[in-house]
């Protein structure tokens, strides 16, 4: 098993804003909030990120704006240990979020992608000794398509974490060795009610799709994982939830470092459990210390 795998993220990079309130608005109704954090977010980052603090050598392909959030971002990359030679600069504002959390540990989010939109696939260089690829559907399907297409043509692993949900080339589903999605967007995809969704058919029905193995997260119940024919569901670790912002791209990170250090994909969801249970049981301002020996501790 390689100690210290090479992960190429390319993703979206938010600055994102976060409001705790007592629940979301209804329209035009205006709520009074208790407290506000800026915080480094996109799902790329979050998962960049997460994937460095599990151990990997992780590069980060992303872009930013001309705007003073891009300084936060870049310095935040530095800061979590992410390389960031391939993050691009473009004219005009960089992505951001706002984001409400709730007393029960639940949210709701809007992101408006600014430069994430402006990603150039074709000025990426992989990483020499690269193990794999980790995208996100929070950058256009054509810079999705490119680098998966590089990937393939080049012997590295795939994983798509397609959030938010969108309908989904077919191409971009045969290029994919692991497709991430979590039930509501198991029932985008699929065209179907959420309230109703079997998820182990749901994960069953999007291999057919095309990704060679599917994970269907299913927050405080587990994880259905659908691979070589076979479905199983893997329970989550039970916690003491302060806030589950953040926890599937915790999980992603974290899986992804270790399926590419060479363990079973089994066993690297159990492992994206745990740091996803440390996750959402730690403070915000404790979750940057979560690490591979932390993790391990947890299996």
């Amino acid at each position: 098993m390689t100690s210290r795998p090479v992960l190429l993220c390319a993703g979206s990079l938010h600055h994102d804003v976060i409001v705790d309130a007592p629940g979301l608005p209804r329209t035009d109704q205006t709520l009074v909030g208790t407290g506000v954090r800026y915080a480094f977010g996109g799902k790329g980052g979050n998962q960049a990120a997460a994937a460095a603090r599990a151990g990997a050598e992780v590069h980060m392909a992303a872009a930013v704006g001309s705007d003073d959030a891009a300084i936060v971002l870049r310095e935040a990359l530095d800061a979590a240990g992410v390389r960031r030679t391939a993050v691009q600069t473009h004219p005009g504002v960089s992505g951001m979020s706002v984001a409400i959390s709730m007393p029960d540990g639940s949210y709701g989010a809007v992101i408006v992608s600014g430069a994430n939109q402006l990603f150039r696939p074709d000025a990426v260089a992989f990483p020499k000794r690269c193990d794999l690829l980790l995208l996100q559907s929070e950058i256009p399907d054509e810079a999705n398509l490119f680098l998966g297409r590089r990937a393939r043509s080049d012997g590295v692993r795939v994983v798509l974490n397609a959030a938010p949900a969108r309908a989904l080339p077919r191409e971009m589903l045969g290029l994919v060795d692991l497709l991430v999605v979590n039930r509501g967007e198991a029932a985008d995809l699929l065209a179907q009610d959420e309230t109703t969704l079997d998820s182990v058919q749901a994960a069953r029905h999007l291999r057919t799709m095309g990704a060679k193995a599917v994970i269907v997260t299913l927050g405080g119940e587990g994880l259905v994982l659908a691979e070589d024919g076979e479905t199983c569901h893997h329970p989550a670790q039970p916690v003491q939830v302060v806030s589950t912002h953040g926890a599937g791209d915790a999980f992603i990170g974290a899986l992804a470092t270790e399926w590419a250090r060479g363990a079973p994909l089994a066993k690297a969801a159990a492992y994206g459990q745990a740091a996803a249970a440390l996750h959402v049981s730690l403070p915000n301002q404790a979750r940057s210390s979560v690490d591979d020996v932390q993790i391990r501790a947890r299996l």
